[in-house]
Order: C-alpha cells, then sequence, then structure tokens
C-alpha cells in the first residue's frame, strides 16, 4: 500500500464516522443545515474510494499500449470527483429552498464544533501529504475536505442564529439559508478542482521556475551544448514528461551527439525519477 492509498484509507475511515454522525444527530436534532453538511462528508466517502482507485491505475508502470504511463488517470479521477461534488451542492441547494423552516435543538452547535476540530485536521493532513508527494488527487481531496469544515461552520453559525427566533421571525429561516450556503461552498470547490484538472489534462506546463532551472543548468553543464533553445516541463498526473530544444556545433559526430544526449538524458532522471519521458531536439547552432 503506497502512501497515497494510505492516506486516502485514512480519510475514508474519518469521513464514514463523520458522515453518520452529522445525519443522526442532524435527524435527531431537527437541522436540514447538518444533515446538508452530514452528505457533504458522505461524498467525501465517494471521492476517497475513486481516489484510492485513480490512484492505482495513475501509479501502474508503462505497457505497450500506453508506453508513457497511466499517470493522466489521476486528472480523470479528479473530475469525476468534481461531478460528485457539484452534484451533490446542487441537491442540496434545491433542498434547501424548497425544505420548511425548523429550528434545530441547541446542541447541534455543539455536534458542529466537534466536526469542525475533526476536518479540520484531516484537512491539513491531507493536503500537507498532498503538496509533498505533488499528488492531485490527494490536493483536491484536501481541498474538498477543507470545504467540509467551513459548510461545518456555517452550520454552526446558522444553529446560534436560530435561537434568536423570538427576536426576529427572519431567523427561523436560518437552516435553510444555511443549507443554501452549505450547496454554494460545495460547487465552489467542486469548480476549482474541475478547472484545475481539466487544465491538466489538456497538457499544463509546470511553471515552477527554480524547478525548470534546475534542468536548464544540467542541460548547459554538458560541454557540447552551446544553447537551451526551449525546455517545457509537462504534467502526467504524478510524473513529467520533458520536451527539449537544444544547438549543439553542426560539426559534432552523430555518435558523439547521441552519447552526450543520452548522458543529459540520465542526469535528469537521476535528479527526479518522476520524470518518465524525455525529447530532445537538436539543432545546429548558428554563430550571431
Amino acid at each position: 500500500m503506497n502512501i497515497i492509498t494510505k492516506v486516502m484509507s485514512i480519510s475514508f475511515i474519518t469521513n464514514t464516522f463523520l458522515s453518520i454522525f452529522k445525519i443522526l444527530f442532524g435527524f435527531i436534532g431537527k437541522s436540514g443545515a447538518l444533515i446538508a453538511d452530514g452528505l457533504h462528508s458522505l461524498s467525501d466517502t465517494l471521492t476517497d474510494v475513486f481516489a484510492i482507485i485513480g490512484n492505482k491505475i495513475s501509479t501502474k508502470p508503462a505497457d505497450k499500449k500506453h508506453p508513457f504511463g497511466h499517470g493522466n488517470a489521476e486528472y480523470l479521477t479528479c473530475i469525476i470527483i468534481g461531478c460528485i461534488i457539484v452534484s451533490l451542492g446542487i441537491s442540496i441547494i434545491y433542498e434547501g429552498i424548497v425544505k420548511q423552516a425548523t429550528i434545530p435543538s441547541f446542541y447541534v452547535a455543539v455536534i458542529s464544533l466537534i466536526t469542525i476540530l475533526a476536518k479540520l485536521l484531516l484537512s491539513k493532513f491531507i493536503l500537507n501529504k498532498g503538496y509533498k508527494y505533488n499528488s492531485n488527487i490527494l490536493i483536491a481531496s484536501g481541498k474538498e475536505s477543507f470545504s467540509d469544515v467551513i459548510s461545518s461552520i456555517v452550520v454552526l453559525v446558522s444553529v446560534l442564529l436560530s435561537q434568536l427566533k423570538q427576536v426576529n421571525i427572519i431567523f427561523a429561516s436560518c437552516d435553510k439559508i444555511a443549507m443554501i450556503i452549505v450547496g454554494l461552498l460545495i460547487i465552489k470547490i467542486a469548480y476549482t478542482i474541475l478547472k484545475d484538472n481539466l487544465s491538466n489534462l489538456l497538457g499544463e506546463q509546470v511553471n515552477d521556475k527554480n524547478y525548470i532551472n534546475e534542468f536548464t543548468q544540467i542541460i548547459n553543464n554538458n560541454e557540447l551544448v552551446k544553447k537551451v533553445d526551449k525546455l517545457i516541463i509537462l504534467k502526467s498526473g504524478p510524473n513529467y514528461k520533458i520536451d527539449c530544444e537544444l544547438s549543439m556545433d553542426p560539426d559534432i559526430k552523430l555518435q558523439e551527439v547521441h552519447d552526450n544526449l543520452e548522458k543529459i538524458e540520465n542526469e535528469i532522471k537521476n535528479k527526479d525519477n518522476r520524470i518518465i519521458n524525455i525529447i530532445i531536439h537538436v539543432n545546429p547552432y548558428i554563430k550571431k
């Protein structure tokens, strides 16, 4: 079991417990917002399952049909996660509009506070691992978990405000309003996940200048390279691909060019083993 699967397994167990906890006490405490929040956590369990499956596919080694590996499966998985979250957000907004106004029990606020703390710890744990291991699946799941923290805060505030019904009748609708806000927050995080991963699926390049400069330096250090004309690093799930153009003296023998390109490729792969494919095009160097 790799680190991503371990993290998502922890997330799955935690989200399963939290979703049951919220939905159960949402019904007991007559809080539609807490039930919606519980459904949000339940969606997290579904996304955890997709994340585990997607990670297993994306880390499969290259084969004859997929010579560059299966990294893009990670983006497809995140897109599925995003679509699930969108549909959940829309359904919660609809329920918030059509349901009857109710006044939740005060202890629902206590339940919300407990879940806020638990989900905050979980989301920080997942995001830290996601950024550490450069995993889009973990980052998407971590962001979705953090949106659950925000929705729980909305539930907490709505419960406290609904207790002021006797001050003003408008506070009786706080639970309905909270459901709609939770739905909108869910859709917002889904939009971010879909936007980022659709861009990656279409072939987004790495923009980290320091990371790119490390490989530019490796190429420039080769004694036969006169100039690096182009260096593009493309994301491929947990891996990377490099497309490079460089200039060499046109009078160098082909065998010597080949040997030095092989040396450059080995040095690049030794620098970062996530680079699974390197394409280097050689241009004749023209003095200006």
